[in-house]
This record gives structure tokens, C-alpha cells and sequence, in this order.
């Protein structure tokens, strides 16, 4: 049952990170004329993660954005990029919190100290 579980929070941190990642660039990208901003559907991936069997069976899709662009063909809206920027480090925090709880139980069933 860890297995799945670390397997699932490993998931779960590879697709915040490409969720950072997308972040990253748009921010990096909010001034450049007819930049496209690209968004990554994490959530339903990890959806998609959770129900279908075995690994490496889901993976996190990144797409352009659908936002409007403002009139230099940029549609990067640098105040969700940050919001979106802040969200995800919470994200990964809770994440890897959790992995190291997971660790601290598989450590304590073979005969390891839980600190």
C-alpha cells in the first residue's frame, strides 16, 4: 500500500514541479509580444493518476493557455502567474511533507526510529 501511495505523492511532486516550471517561464515570458502562455492540467492528471492501475500510466498535460491576449499578442497575466506561483510552493510543500511521512512510517515497519 505505500508503494502506491509514495507512487502516487512522487506523481503529485513531478506535477507541481511542471506546474512551477510552466509558472516560471510565463513570468519570464510576461513581457515578450505574442507569447502564449502555457498551463498545466495537474489536478485532472492526478485524477487520471488515481484511477487508472499500474505506474507511469498518467501523465501531466501541459497546453497554451486560452486566456485573451492584451494588444502585444501576450496573454500572460503576471498577477495569477504569482498567485499561481504561491500556490504551487504550498503545494509542494504539503507534498513533500507527506513523502516524508511515508518514509518515516516504511522506516519504522522495518525496525527503524519514526524520528
Amino acid at each position: 500500500m505505500s508503494d502506491g501511495i509514495v507512487g502516487i505523492l512522487q506523481f503529485a511532486i513531478d506535477g507541481v514541479t511542471a506546474q512551477q516550471n510552466a509558472v516560471a517561464n510565463n513570468i519570464a515570458n510576461s513581457s515578450t509580444p505574442n507569447y502564449t502562455a502555457t498551463e498545466v492540467s495537474f489536478e485532472s492528471s492526478l485524477k487520471n493518476a488515481l484511477d487508472l492501475p499500474g505506474p507511469g500510466t498518467a501523465q501531466t498535460t501541459v497546453a497554451p493557455s486560452t486566456a485573451l491576449p492584451a494588444t502585444n499578442g501576450n496573454n500572460v497575466r503576471l498577477s495569477d502567474e504569482l498567485v499561481a506561483a504561491q500556490s504551487d510552493a504550498l503545494h509542494y510543500q504539503t507534498i513533500t511533507d507527506s513523502l516524508n511521512a511515508q518514509f518515516r512510517l516504511i522506516q519504522g515497519a522495518t525496525g527503524g526510529s519514526y524520528a
